[in-house]
């Protein structure tokens, strides 16, 4: 399909609307055709996107490799309805939506014309099959300042490395949104070999090229009865990182040929849209020239009144290929400035230099709006993380370190914008990190601008010993805590006068019934720039 042709038709399948009943496909009957669930995401002060796709038969990966998939008609049309109360008495919005088999059978319903600052139930129909009760809330007002928002960020959910017990603590952590920062699947085969620790859970899928394999691999995931209750708690507010295509990729760059890899790139794309609750306008090329041919702008903004605002980015479509990264290879487990001048270049970005001035712009509309909390909500560690004891210089090729000068007019951004708070959040290396930001990490007495909290994986295993990563944290001053040993999610209580992130880590990724624990609380009071231990 020409890209201009699918704009068009997710755009008009994602308006909400009502069919006329001539347009009606036929109806099935007595099947179960959502068992992936819902969801529903990208919140506004009037409305948010309802998500559902439609399946019949066995889910792949979780059957034997030759049992039959049942396929679905071209097109279905699904019923939706929005209340202002579970039971669904008072039925505010209700329409009718197409499931395209162009789309995955995915349905994407962007509602608009709802209260501001309030909770709505929703659910999908058809024939005799009925999703279960879903709940979503538009933000507040634009203008207005909430006393409180509460969200927890999470990433790294490797189906066969753990159970989502942390999915199922959320629900008892009164969140009003989930940001997802990224890999939400693996595109891996099972390992021909045990790997150490042993895996949780095991599925039949091959590596994932084609769309269909994509598609396929997101219909495992969502098979997850805790994952399922996370999305249909509140709204998530989603990006990705490398696995939504391949390990590591950066850009154009990934493995084997540029071609090759550029058209399995779009199709992890499209399945990454057709899964996400995304606006349709997120197939747009973006603004000032930002996006690709087969790309999808995931990089936004999200504001919770002027109480904070999420600068979501996208440290992976457009950013440059890793420093001294041989074509169509891996990219250097470590580099430095010795043995790779290439990442010295200013030229190189990890945002891409045309995301790196929207953001820019974005920070200096938070100081003239007055906006408390501005979250730069991005996929990896940004404070610098040197492995070794200065002089010497060693850091991860696939970070904000690699990337130095792009990182250095982020900080500068973060700095003349004059915000009124800033904090970054990431995920992606699978371990819990607290760091000051400063001004300029190549002075360690530099200004303190901001505050980092990068998340552990939800299930991914760590490969970093914890003694290895607390020297790390020894030779870097400017992190406060590093610990690789524990899976979970991290809280985030915002208010006017002060950030609460609370960094919540399970007993066993390995159990679904797995207890979890607080493992450290930090906060960050208006105005002062840099966490500190509650």
């Amino acid at each position: 399909m020409l890209r201009r042709d699918f704009c068009l038709l997710a755009s008009s399948a994602a308006v909400a609307t009502s069919l006329p009943r001539w347009s009606w496909s036929t109806t099935l009957r007595q099947r179960d055709l959502f068992p992936l669930g819902v969801a529903s995401g990208s919140p506004t002060a009037d409305g948010f996107v309802l998500w559902t796709r439609l399946l019949d038969g066995p889910v792949p990966g979780t059957v034997a490799a030759d049992t039959p998939r049942t396929p679905l008609p071209p097109a279905l049309t699904v019923h939706w309805e929005i209340a202002e109360d579970d039971a669904f008495k008072n039925i505010v919005r209700r329409g009718t939506a197409q499931a395209l088999e162009a789309l995955g059978h995915s349905v994407h319903v962007e509602v608009t014309g709802l209260r501001p600052d309030r909770w709505y139930w929703y659910r999908f129909m058809h024939g005799d099959a009925v999703t279960q009760t879903a709940r979503t809330r538009t933000a507040p007002h634009i203008h207005a300042m909430p006393d409180r928002m509460r969200f927890a960020f999470v990433s790294c959910q490797r189906w066969e490395q753990g159970r989502y017990a942390g999915y199922q603590h959320m629900l008892d952590e009164d969140l009003d949104a989930v940001l997802f920062l990224g890999d939400y699947i693996y595109e891996y085969a099972m390992p021909k070999k045990p790997p150490h620790p042993a895996l949780v859970r095991t599925h039949t899928l091959a590596v994932a090229r084609t769309l269909q394999d994509y598609r396929d691999r997101y219909a495992l995931y969502r098979t997850d009865a805790q994952l399922q209750a996370a999305h249909r708690a509140c709204p998530w507010i989603v990006t990705w990182d490398d696995h939504e295509v391949q390990n590591d990729y950066a850009g154009v760059e990934g493995l084997g040929a540029q071609d090759a890899f550029l058209a399995m790139r779009g199709q992890g794309y499209q399945a990454f849209y057709e899964n996400m609750p995304l606006r349709a306008c997120s197939l747009s090329r973006g603004i000032e020239g930002l996006g690709t041919a087969d790309g999808v702008k995931v990089h936004d903004r999200h504001a919770w009144g002027r109480l904070l605002r999420f600068h979501l980015l996208d440290t992976r479509q457009y950013s440059s290929a890793q420093p001294c990264r041989p074509p169509g290879r891996n990219p250097p487990d470590s580099v430095s400035p010795e043995h790779c001048a290439e990442m010295l270049d200013p030229e190189r970005s990890m945002l891409g230099l045309a995301q790196e001035r929207w953001l820019a712009q974005g920070l200096r509309q938070d100081a003239s709006a007055q906006t408390r909390w501005s979250v730069l909500a991005q996929q990896t560690m940004f404070s610098r993380r040197n492995y070794k004891q200065a002089p010497a210089q060693s850091f991860n090729g696939s970070t904000w370190d690699a990337y130095p000068a792009s990182r250095q007019r982020v900080c500068d951004a973060i700095r003349t914008s004059a915000v009124r708070n800033a904090v970054v959040i990431g995920g992606d290396i699978h371990q819990n990190y607290v760091s000051r930001v400063l001004s300029d990490f190549s002075d360690p007495e530099s200004k303190v601008i901001g505050s980092e909290f990068c998340g552990t994986s939800l299930t991914s295993h760590s490969k970093t010993p914890r003694a290895r990563a607390q020297e790390i944290a020894d030779n870097n001053p400017h992190i406060l805590l590093a610990r690789p040993d524990k899976r979970g999610y991290a809280v985030a209580e915002v208010t006017p006068e002060r950030w609460t992130t609370s960094l919540r880590v399970l007993d066993d990724v390995a159990q679904a019934d797995s207890a979890v624990a607080t493992l450290a609380r930090f906060v960050v009071n208006d105005q002062v720039p840099g966490p500190e231990i509650a």
